[in-house]
């Protein structure tokens, strides 16, 4: 056989070989290309978060599609809670939503409003919600699990019943003063104690001088006797009354206290004062007729 015959079997045979190569694998590597995916995601940086009783609690939640073209998720959020209610916002300035269109492969950012109804103080513990987002035909759903852990917030105040941070008093006598301790928070404040701060010599009491516990919502009604000392000097003097509870420390009141005489004492003043000026006449009569 003659080379150029050789050569031209030598590339008949080349080319029949690619040819039936390319019918076989072809098929092969078209049943083993990947697929494309409708993957939807729901991601958050923070599932937890921690605030006091009566707080709001915002979770920013990321989504990501991975599928042909743009969707449209619908967004709810579950919860078993009472006395909470939960909210969707988007956009700027964020808004209520209820649905989100998402482009392929770009994240779009969500916050799930979680807080309990106004005037609600939950007690201290985990509150959870879930947030779902869907597609229209429900084929496609992703969830992820939100949680509030709220703290106790204790509010508790001190306070003159009639609101006056001035009081008369009467020296060398009981002055009752009425006060009032209210519990405003979301746990009950124990183990409250009463002290004053006072001038030398001056008697505070408390009526009752102890109180167990003050429940959420509840006040106790605190009598105050202040007794100056029956000498003292007529004017004003500062007091200042202290309670104490075991969870929130001290609430204070500072009283402006303006003593006065008793009007026994003043009947006799004048009277002195009376025979101190007879005296003096009868004296001046006296040298005159000398």
């Amino acid at each position: 056989m003659s080379k150029p015959r050789i050569l031209r079997y030598v590339i008949g045979v080349t080319l029949l070989v690619t040819m039936l190569l390319t019918l076989v694998v072809s098929p092969v590597a078209a049943q083993t290309q990947p697929a494309a995916t409708n993957t939807l995601e729901l991601v958050t940086k923070f599932p937890i978060f921690e605030g006091n009783s009566g707080d709001a609690f915002d979770f920013e939640v990321v989504l990501r599609w991975s599928g042909p073209g743009s969707k449209s998720f619908v967004l709810t959020v579950e919860e078993d809670l009472p006395k909470w209610q939960a909210v969707v916002l988007g956009g700027y300035p964020q808004k209520n939503i209820s649905a989100i269109g998402v482009e392929p492969d770009v994240s779009e950012t969500v916050t799930v409003r979680l807080s309990p109804l106004t005037g609600e103080m939950p007690e201290p513990g985990l509150y959870k919600a879930t947030l779902t987002a869907a597609s229209g035909d429900g084929a496609i759903n992703q969830k992820v699990e939100l949680t509030a852990n709220v703290k106790a917030k204790y509010l508790f105040a001190f306070y003159t019943t009639s609101g006056r941070l001035n009081i008369e008093a009467t020296a060398g006598k009981e002055n009752h003063l009425a006060t009032r301790i209210q519990n405003t928070g979301s746990t009950p404040v124990t183990e409250i104690s009463f002290l004053a701060t006072k001038p030398e010599g001056w008697d505070v009491k408390f009526v009752p001088d102890e109180v167990d516990k003050v429940e959420t919502g509840y006040a106790s009604e605190i009598d105050v006797i202040v007794i100056p000392p029956r000498q003292v000097v007529p004017g004003d003097y500062l007091l200042t009354l202290k309670t104490i509870g075991k969870e929130v420390g001290t609430r204070d009141i500072e009283l402006r206290v303006t003593v006065l005489t008793p009007t026994l004492w003043g009947w006799v003043g004048v009277i002195i004062v009376l025979l101190v000026i007879a005296g003096l006449v009868f004296m001046f009569r006296q040298l005159g007729r000398r």
